[in-house]
């Protein structure tokens, strides 16, 4: 007995590798923008990853015994984009209304799969889900985190939470199929409404989204202004903090803005109708905008296609073509942007567009670099594992053909792509 015990142990302790033997990769980086807007980029540097983790950063090229070297000596090197907003199980187009009944969510976790790979071979590396089929979308992160699908890591909202009848609800269809396929999330009342909030968190939303306005995509005549009550909405923030979660609202018009940041709300997408106000309770409460300016752009193209419905047409047209000028307000007032795009809304994979609107509304390359990788990544409470080129942090490093600081659209250029130390493109 003594002996098969010591044979087992030598086993265990052959087939184990030493920390000596863990594999370590280095990145030659010729250009390194460790930390977008946190000092200048440095030239000619080494980027040590082991275990899926920044081991080190250090200057020169430097080897170690058995590394395997990936050579970016003539590439710009960035940590891994995050898009604060996206929709992965789902995309926009002249079937997504009907798609809504004949898609399974074993049909759209498959549909979040193919498009999740497609953000991040365009470097986007974390990606926040702020709507879908929780159980599609739950079934996509799980994969994604134990390796079976390649993708972003995947932070989940599930359904926002929204009135009976609001934007995140049904809409648009016969009264048979409204009183059958409501959503769960959608609730009346403060006690409701913090009912819903609660059934969100037991079914695994990392935060939550509340619909505070009326949305473009929704088929209904509802406009685009509050629709919660105001204690409706203190009930909402109140049942998240309680169960630990922050909440952003979906919110284009001012007075929805202005209510959810009233309410001790944590974050504002779309923000389209923002004023003066809503500037001054962005920074007394250090609360985060995400602009989705090409969701705007998107659906003013779209308009006239065909496809939408008259309610959601006239919105479009009422909201799209006012997206940019107001992000350059919020830019101009100091508000804190964090990159999201609606990805979802425009197709999966164009992410890199929303960069070029931001330097169109005035933001430099430098400032829009930082949105989706410092910004985004504390807006995510993520700070302490990405959106930065640092020890200690995942291996989340991208890298680009041309120098973004000179020409934003370098980003469309993605020519590396390593996620948690994974390499999934190659250069």
């Amino acid at each position: 007995m003594i002996r098969l015990f010591a044979a087992l142990a030598a086993a265990c302790a052959f087939g184990a590798p030493s920390a000596a033997e863990t594999p370590i990769t280095i990145i030659h980086a010729g250009t390194l923008i460790a930390a977008p807007g946190d000092g200048s980029p440095r030239t000619n540097t080494s980027i040590i990853v082991e275990d899926g983790r920044i081991a080190a950063v250090e200057d020169g090229f430097v080897t170690r015994e058995g590394a395997d070297i990936i050579d970016l000596s003539d590439r710009w090197v960035l940590p891994g984009f995050i898009d604060s907003h996206v929709h992965i199980t789902s995309q926009q187009g002249p079937d997504r209304r009907l798609a809504t009944f004949t898609d399974s969510s074993a049909d759209r976790a498959l549909q979040g799969a193919q498009y999740a790979q497609r953000s991040l071979m365009a470097g986007f590396t974390t990606l926040q889900d702020v709507g879908a089929d929780m159980e599609a979308v739950r079934a996509l992160q799980r994969a994604i985190n134990q390796g079976a699908v390649p993708g972003p890591r995947l932070r989940i909202a599930g359904g926002a939470v929204t009135p009976t009848g609001g934007h995140g609800d049904i809409n648009g269809w016969s009264v048979e199929v409204l009183r059958t396929q409501g959503s769960p999330y959608a609730c009346n009342g403060a006690d409701d409404c913090a009912r819903a909030v609660r059934q969100l968190v037991q079914e695994g939303s990392d935060m939550l989204k509340i619909t505070a306005t009326g949305g473009v995509l929704s088929s209904t005549g509802a406009g685009v202004e509050l629709q919660f009550f105001e204690a409706e909405l203190a009930a909402i923030v109140e049942a998240a903090t309680m169960m630990g979660r922050r909440v952003t609202a979906h919110a284009h018009g001012v007075t929805g803005i202005n209510a959810f940041l009233r309410a001790g709300g944590h974050s504002i997408e779309h923000g389209t109708f923002l004023d003066a106000e809503s500037i001054r309770l962005f920074r007394r409460n250090n609360a985060v905008l995400v602009p989705t300016v090409m969701a705007g752009e998107w659906v003013t193209l779209q308009a006239d296609s065909g496809w939408m419905t008259p309610f959601q047409r006239a919105k479009a047209l009422e909201v799209g073509p006012r997206m940019l000028d107001m992000l350059r307000q919020a830019h101009r007032g100091g508000v804190t942007i964090a990159f999201g795009t609606d990805s979802g809304v425009s197709a999966h994979g164009d992410n890199a567009r929303e960069f070029e609107l931001y330097v169109e509304a005035g933001l430099t390359p430098m400032e829009a670099l930082r949105t989706a990788t410092i910004t985004a990544a504390r807006h995510l409470g993520l700070e302490e594992e990405t959106g930065r080129i640092a020890p200690g942090l995942a291996a989340d490093i991208i890298a680009l053909d041309a120098d973004p600081l000179a020409d934003i659209s370098a980003v469309w250029q993605v020519g590396f792509v390593m996620a948690r130390g994974e390499v999934h493109k190659a250069p």
